[in-house]
């Protein structure tokens, strides 16, 4: 299957990592590339660890691109997302998983990082056995369309918009 977990409400990464965890409690093999979050960004980096060699999170990201605090040129965030996606591709293909997660893959093509057009060639590329699982905000009706389950999470409410930062272990 292609699943995709989009919408303006927090939990799209939290539900991909819920099924990473139903899929290797089941034996299955599970790689999860991230676009946006840089290594050690997150507490899902250090979980991953635990459940490794089933479950392999890569970081491929510079961190939150344009944000305040970001050091890193747009290019340098284009390059990091490119290669992650190159890196997928070729894990997906390597017969070696079961499930691939492209964490904040939707982000990464609405900032400009990635073309459409390569997340949908990869999608169409993607081996019978292989479930692929795509996740960001603002979801393109091609990747929507492509998907074969979508889930949107909308925001009801959010304490960021009290002023609130992430809270460790709860959003990061």
């Amino acid at each position: 299957m292609v699943i995709l977990y989009t919408g303006d409400g927090k939990g799209k990464t939290t539900a991909a990592l819920g099924l990473a965890l139903r899929a290797v409690g089941r034996g299955m093999k599970v790689l999860m590339i991230q676009f946006i979050k840089e290594e050690g960004s997150s507490g899902e980096h250090f979980s991953s660890a635990r459940l490794h060699p089933e479950f392999e999170l890569i970081a491929t990201g510079k961190g939150f691109v344009g944000m305040t605090g970001d050091t890193h040129p747009f290019e340098e965030h284009k390059k990091a997302a490119e290669e992650g996606l190159e890196l997928a591709r070729e894990r997906m293909l390597s017969g070696e998983y079961d499930v691939v997660i492209l964490d904040e893959v939707c982000n990464a093509v609405n900032l400009g990082l990635l073309k459409l057009e390569d997340v949908v060639e990869l999608i169409d590329a993607k081996p019978d056995k292989v479930h692929l699982v795509l996740t960001g905000r603002d979801a393109n009706k091609e990747l929507i369309d492509r998907a074969d389950l979508v889930t949107e999470m909308r925001k009801v409410k959010h304490p960021f918009e009290k002023g609130r930062w992430a809270r460790i272990g709860i959003d990061i």
